[in-house]
């Protein structure tokens, strides 16, 4: 059974410096889309990526391919 309601998280490895993201992986499977939003604005607007675009941006990050922020 799926939901239509996003269910947020924010990565564990957020340091709660206010520069955090959160995204809605449950609707991966129905929807095929990743939604993101900014956890400092749970009302804003929600960015909607294809989940293989997610996908590819988080293997880049683990690679490093974006270097150091």
């Amino acid at each position: 059974m799926t939901t239509e309601t996003p269910r947020w998280f924010t990565s564990s490895y957020s340091g709660n410096g206010g520069q955090c993201i959160e995204v809605a992986v449950n609707l991966v499977a129905p929807h095929r889309t990743v939604p993101v939003r900014d956890s400092k604005n749970p009302a804003g607007p929600v960015l909607g990526f294809p989940a293989h675009a997610f996908t590819a941006f988080i293997a880049g990050v683990k690679a490093g391919t974006f270097g150091a922020v």
